[in-house]
């Protein structure tokens, strides 16, 4: 297995595993997250994610912290690995007030920021303002949040989408000398893969609505389908599919690749045949039973390297 670039910079013709990383979910007080953290530093994890939610099945009665804020905490307990949103949520999201604490991160972690944008949950939708819009809906605002966010990097002072819109800004795009965030975008369905092939530096999926039931065999078909039909997009606007990093979370569904470190080892192999760049897997302390023995991943980790 090829892993060159782990821990440095990615070269895009490199179509192997160059990050492996974990999703520590921002549930419980920070003072039980925060170990969590520097544990990932230590093992040797690339980056370490945490969710954009308001409301989730996994949280009932547990306290669901604010992922940008969970992400500065983090910056100032770890030194190299990086931190990202898996995903910031479009339902309540908005691009001037992404861009600003996006770079807020960014500033404080200097420059370790991966920012995951994705089309949101209908339940955080629900929580935020009473509303379930339809996906046609939630597709044309993810959209927007994310080709408004990118115009408010840029230094835009005025931008307008088709469902939402910025103007006056006075303010500057981002600090001097603090270079934008990676930005992964998670798409799944045509519109969003297509979305990702013409602005994403990362494409990550878990498979998608649907996939959590699938059997190993079948979740893995699906897989390479949605690789294909990225590659399709990608062919579409002429941009070469190796230059876009590509991510897979694993998990969620009936694939628990920290369930031995046999079946990581096999995950990683997996992923690796079908082109994908990162393995992403949800830490120890994961909740609604996806929680793992530690020592898998140190020792699977250890393997892989």
């Amino acid at each position: 297995m090829n892993l060159t670039g782990v821990g440095g910079s990615w070269h895009p013709s490199l179509m192997a595993l160059s990050r492996i990383s974990v999703v520590i979910p921002p549930m419980g007080r920070w003072s039980e997250q925060s170990p969590w953290y520097r544990w990932a530093e230590d093992v040797g994890y690339d980056v370490a994610y945490t969710y954009d939610h308001l409301t989730h099945a996994t949280a009932v009665d547990l306290w669901l912290g604010e992922a940008f804020t969970t992400l500065t905490a983090a910056a100032a307990c770890t030194e190299r690995i990086k931190l990202g949103t898996l995903v910031a949520s479009a339902v309540f999201r908005r691009p001037v007030a992404l861009a600003r604490v996006a770079m807020t991160v960014q500033d404080a972690s200097s420059g370790r920021l991966v920012l995951g944008i994705g089309l949101g949950a209908p339940d955080c939708e629900v929580a935020d303002r009473g509303e379930k819009s339809p996906m046609k809906a939630m597709s044309d605002r993810f959209g927007d949040v994310v080709r408004g966010y990118l115009a408010a990097i840029d230094g835009a002072t005025e931008w307008h989408g088709a469902t939402m819109s910025f103007s006056g800004l006075r303010s500057t795009a981002r600090p001097e000398g603090v270079a934008p965030p990676e930005l992964l975008l998670a798409a799944h369905g045509p519109r969003a893969l297509a979305l990702a092939a013409e602005v994403a530096e990362t494409w990550n999926t878990y498979g998608g609505p649907g996939s959590t039931q699938l059997e190993a065999a079948d979740f893995w078909s699906l897989l390479a389908a949605q690789a294909e039909g990225f590659d399709a997009r990608c062919a579409e606007i002429g941009r070469d599919p190796s230059t876009v990093r590509r991510s897979v979370l694993l998990g969620f569904g009936r694939v628990r690749p920290t369930s031995s470190v046999g079946a990581f080892q096999d995950a990683a192999a997996r992923a690796e045949d079908l082109g994908f760049d990162e393995l992403v897997v949800y830490g120890p302390a994961s909740s609604a039973g996806l929680g793992s023995d530690p020592v898998v991943h140190e020792q699977a980790l250890a393997r892989l390297r």
